[in-house]
């Protein structure tokens, strides 16, 4: 049986230092839509696909895009990570601890949830 492949992750003040700099990758947000009215990272235009729609409208996301895909504790965002590197996709990163590791080491304004 076929192991999952390992899930790249870039950390929030890894992320954060990169969009400061103007070095921004596409952002896939896969939370819910209530989620985003809760707590965010700050709009770049990121793509908005939630989990559950992930697997059939992952075309949307260009396969020779640098990505970094989030979600409020990273777990979700690893499966749709994982998805996308089977796919064939090269440059994907999973937001190690998604929303709430943001919130911790970057902006503590946010509201935890």
């Amino acid at each position: 049986m076929n192991e999952p492949p390992e899930v790249p992750e870039i950390t929030p003040l890894a992320l954060k230092e990169r969009l400061d700099a103007g070095d921004v990758p596409v952002l896939i947000d896969v939370r819910q839509p209530f989620e985003i009215a809760i707590a965010d990272l700050p709009d770049v235009g990121q793509l908005r696909i939630p989990s559950g729609e992930f697997l059939s409208r992952s075309d949307e996301v260009d396969p020779s895009a640098e990505v970094v895909i989030y979600c409020r504790s990273g777990a979700r965002s690893a499966m749709a990570t994982q998805f996308l590197l089977a796919k064939g996709y090269e440059r994907v990163w999973n937001l190690e601890g998604g929303i709430l590791r943001w919130r911790q080491d970057v902006d503590p304004s946010l509201t935890a949830y």
